[in-house]
């Protein structure tokens, strides 16, 4: 008779945590997922404000973990919720400029039961540690529909500062919507720090 695991250590060795939050953690991406994946990005109310036009098939996401030689412009996590053991979206750079040190954030959520609960916000605040203290870029920059207001209300929390409006840049629901872009700064990131833990 093999001896039983413990529940810790089964969950602990089932999930490699990337990073470790509170709420949630960063993953890997796994092939497993494939499934979840397409149900998320395939759902009307996930990806509404995502700029995901097209239907995307279980085949899409297996090329995903195809070998792609020499692109390094991305990297991705999937969001596990700590207390529900499961992954409830994604995070993650793109666009990744190494030279000139900055990159563009995404993020969603895609299982609706968890939107409002701040794990937008703790993600956030966790790819922004790991961008600049890891990565050591220099700059995070971001776009959201005007009519996504979580998603700006998040960025503006979290002292990404407003850039400008591409307007008509988004086409959603029969309109032409403007897009609201945002920065951050490393230094700027440090001083906010700063300033909350004197």
């Amino acid at each position: 008779m093999k001896p039983m695991k413990d529940k810790k250590e089964k969950q602990v060795s089932e999930v490699p945590v990337f990073i470790e939050g509170k709420i949630i953690s960063f993953i890997p991406q796994n092939s497993e997922y494939i499934s979840l994946y397409a149900k998320w990005m395939n759902n009307p109310i996930v990806r509404k404000y995502a700029r995901w036009e097209m239907p995307r098939r279980i085949e899409d996401f297996k090329r995903w973990f195809e070998p792609r030689e020499g692109w390094q412009g991305f990297i991705g996590f999937d969001i596990w919720h700590n207390k529900d053991k499961k992954p409830i979206g994604q995070v993650g750079l793109v666009w990744i400029d190494w030279v000139n040190g900055w990159a563009n954030a995404f993020l969603f959520i895609g299982e609706p039961e968890y939107w409002g609960k701040n794990i937008a916000t703790e993600a956030t605040e966790l790819l922004i540690e790991y961008a600049f203290n890891e990565l050591n870029l220099n700059k995070l920059h971001g776009g959201i529909c005007v009519e996504n207001i979580g998603s700006w209300s998040v960025a503006e929390k979290l002292g990404f500062e407003f850039e400008g409006m591409r307007d008509q840049d988004f086409y959603l629901d029969g309109k032409y919507l403007g897009v609201k872009t945002y920065c951050l700064l490393k230094e700027d990131w440090l001083k906010r720090n700063k300033k909350t833990q004197e």
